[in-house]
């Protein structure tokens, strides 16, 4: 099997460590100006140390890893417990290899003492010291790691949240967006005054809405609602009998979050993705079902639509998982289109009004 640059750097940094702390220990600590640097003493010595630091860091390493997949309890006790059951293991190994080096294999070894046992423990004493040591340092560095991920993953989603909003923002205000509206506008003001008046007037509750919010990251369903409601009436007033929009929302709309401009969308993905007419129009369908917001339309993809690169639903989940543990489902059979997405309380929420410093 092959083994990744990663892992072969980070062999190579162990490496490195164990033995500059091995030269340390051989020329500060026990110098002895008739001993030999190379005999059999400082090889058995050597090898020990390599085989309890490597233990040390590796065990370290996967019961650090395993705490992550379980669920979280405190994080001071979780470190103590990792810390502790790696001393317990590295110290029995340390007792095997210097219980046999000491005592079975003293004259391979070259270990000759009238106190084994007193050297004994001093090993012992020192492996100890090592290993709390290095077990100490790899779990700060694994804290500064995830700190670290954890920055790097808020600046991602600062960047996908300002992305979302700055595409929303300017597809609403694109040339073309504002040429169909007043185009629409211009017809109605000869057809129907009264309707070009309500037309106006969703218009600019759509530019507010998203002026007003674009520094939010969540919203509330019954705001997103009234954002939407505008925005459909602007399109049903463009596309007349094409659009049928249903909604079922029976909650206290008021009382949950979503991303902001997250509903909005959906529902103009499934306008730009799909054909409709008066003769075949397309059907949009908003429900909440156990607490979570569905949006269903049925589906008679454009010929001529570009290919989706579901970006947007990418961005909605990532804004979702910085929330939430929950996630955002996507259906597609029997020739409709179903995204269900969690209903936010503030309760639920893990991390809020986080900022990277």
């Amino acid at each position: 099997m092959m083994l990744s640059k990663g892992y072969l750097k980070k062999i190579g940094l162990r490496f490195l460590v164990i033995n500059v702390v091995f030269l340390a220990i051989k020329f500060f600590v026990e110098k002895d100006p008739n001993e030999s640097y190379l005999n059999n003493t400082t090889v058995f010595y050597y090898i020990s140390t390599f085989i309890l630091f490597m233990t040390t860091w590796e065990v370290n390493d996967w019961l650090i890893k395993k705490s992550k997949n379980t669920s979280q309890r405190n994080e001071l006790i979780t470190n103590a417990v990792i810390f502790f059951i790696t001393i317990l293991f590295v110290l029995s190994l340390a007792a095997i290899i210097y219980y046999l080096g000491i005592f079975e294999f003293k004259s391979l070894c070259q270990i000759e003492t009238d106190e084994p046992w007193k050297v004994f423990k001093i090993d012992m004493f020192r492996a100890l010291g090592l290993a709390s040591v290095f077990s100490v340092f790899n779990q700060f560095y694994w804290v500064y790691k995830d700190k670290r991920t954890l920055e790097l993953s808020l600046l991602e989603l600062k960047k996908e949240i300002t992305t979302s909003k700055y595409n929303s923002l300017k597809s609403q205000i694109s040339p073309h967006f504002l040429f169909n509206s007043l185009n629409t506008l211009t017809s109605l003001m000869y057809e129907d005054r009264d309707l070009a008046s309500d037309f106006v007037t969703r218009l600019a509750t759509c530019y507010r809405y998203i002026l007003d919010n674009r520094e939010e990251d969540l919203v509330g369903l019954d705001k997103e609602l009234q954002f939407l409601d505008a925005f459909i009436f602007m399109m049903k007033v463009r596309h007349n009998g094409a659009i049928y929009i249903n909604t079922d929302i029976t909650i206290k709309t008021n009382s949950v979050l979503i991303p902001t401009l997250s509903l909005q969308m959906l529902v103009e993905n499934a306008l730009k993705h799909n054909y409709y007419s008066k003769e075949q129009p397309i059907t949009i369908t908003i429900s909440v079902k156990y607490n979570r917001l569905v949006v269903k339309n049925n589906i008679r993809k454009r010929i001529d639509s570009e290919t989706s690169t579901k970006l947007g639903l990418a961005n909605i989940k990532k804004r979702y998982a910085f929330y939430t543990n929950k996630d955002v489902i996507i259906d597609e059979e029997n020739n409709t289109f179903k995204v269900s997405m969690p209903l936010l309380n503030k309760a639920e929420i893990n991390i809020k009004d986080l900022t990277v410093a």
